[in-house]
């Protein structure tokens, strides 16, 4: 058996392998043809090989959902050193001490002062993790799935732009003065693209998201879709100059007076930087560009209620009252309503992957033979 990795090269190793994470939803998730994805999602794993010990690079970020409980075994005292203990068998593939506390060590370098939890609660956790991603790494091998020269080039290279590296040769240099090997970066790497190409034949093709469903979708969320929507309106506010009703009532007649003046075609914008008391008036009473729940309840019903261009009566409210005008709002048709529908196919797609994602590793855990020996 070899050994881990001394844990000096941690941090290049992070670099290396940062973006390959497996299996992955795609940056752009419709777009199920991506090559390159972003250690986002996650997925997938089974078949009997022979015992590796390589742990699959990016496999501390997968998710870990436990099917069943995996045979556990208390470890007899063996002739073999700490790191090379093995924790686990996943269909007669070990996995050793020293690939667990590796991928431990990724996650708090990567994390740094996010992690809390204690070295032996990760262990448990990223235990779970790399069984599945040997899983997935076992299933690529019972496909047959292979990465041509060619794609591990490509990706090889992407890795060295990321390291600041200029030249494969001065990579090469930076890979050995950290104790490894280019070898051993390639092994991960292509165990990646693998994992990464099952995953979208079991999962990622599998899923597809219908016209039908999105519509639906935006009809039973219409009120939480439109809060992201955004309108203008423009404000003028009269402050009576007594707290009295008499003074009150001045600051009404005010207001009527100047709506009047709007109405027989005066500049809105002019009248309230003349007669506005709000921080607005120096901006012609304009409020900006707002989102739903911005404003009072009260205030934002007022402006909603309106049509684009169209103005309100005074409107009483503590401060006084005001004259709204609402500019322009955004609607669920048109332009907004196509990035709207993108939008909501995205979340579907992202629920289906996420479940047919649990499904499959549900459906190889059940052929699989786990022995976990904590």
């Amino acid at each position: 058996m070899r050994r881990a990795a001394p844990w000096a090269p941690l941090a290049l190793l992070v670099v290396l392998v940062a973006g390959c994470a497996m299996p992955t939803m795609p940056g752009w998730v419709p777009l199920v043809g991506k090559k390159k994805d972003k250690d986002k999602d996650k997925a997938p794993v089974v078949a009997a090989t022979p015992a590796r010990r390589a742990v699959t690079p990016g496999s501390e970020m997968l998710p870990a959902p436990v099917i069943g409980e995996p045979v556990t075994k208390p470890v007899a005292p063996e002739a073999e050193t700490v790191a090379d203990r093995i924790v686990a068998v996943v269909n007669n593939d070990a996995i050793t001490l020293a690939e667990l506390q590796e991928s431990i060590a990724m996650f708090r370098h990567e994390n740094k002062q996010q992690v809390t939890v204690s070295d032996e609660e990760l262990g448990k956790q990223f235990l779970n993790r790399l069984i599945d991603s040997r899983l997935q790494l076992q299933e690529a091998d019972r496909d047959k799935v292979v990465v041509d020269d060619t794609e591990l080039n490509e990706e090889v290279t992407e890795r060295m732009k990321r390291f600041g590296a200029k030249t494969m040769e001065e990579f090469d240099a930076l890979v050995r003065a950290q104790g490894l090997t280019m070898d051993a970066v390639k092994k991960r790497l292509r165990d990646t693209l693998r994992v990464s190409k099952v995953v979208r034949r079991k999962v990622t093709l599998r899923v597809s998201v219908t016209d039908p469903e999105i519509a639906r979708y935006i009809e039973e969320n219409r009120p939480k879709l439109e809060t992201g929507l955004t309108y203008n309106a423009r404000h003028i506010l009269i402050v009576p100059q007594t707290d009295t009703d008499a003074g009150w009532e001045a600051a009404r007649i005010r207001a009527e007076l100047l709506r009047e003046q709007v109405v027989q075609g005066a500049d809105f914008a002019e009248l309230a930087r003349q007669n506005s008391r709000d921080a607005s008036a120096k901006d012609g009473g304009d409020l900006g560009s707002l989102h739903r729940g911005e404003l009072s309840q009260n205030i934002e019903a007022q402006i909603l209620r309106l049509r684009p261009s169209e103005m309100s009566a005074p409107y009483r409210s503590q401060l006084g009252y005001h004259i709204f005008r609402l500019e322009a709002r955004e609607s669920l048709d048109g332009e907004t309503l196509q990035r709207v529908r993108q939008q909501v196919r995205e979340i579907l797609f992202r629920e289906k992957y996420d479940a047919r994602m649990q499904a499959w590793i549900q459906e190889i855990k059940r052929r699989a033979i786990i022995e976990v020996r904590m």
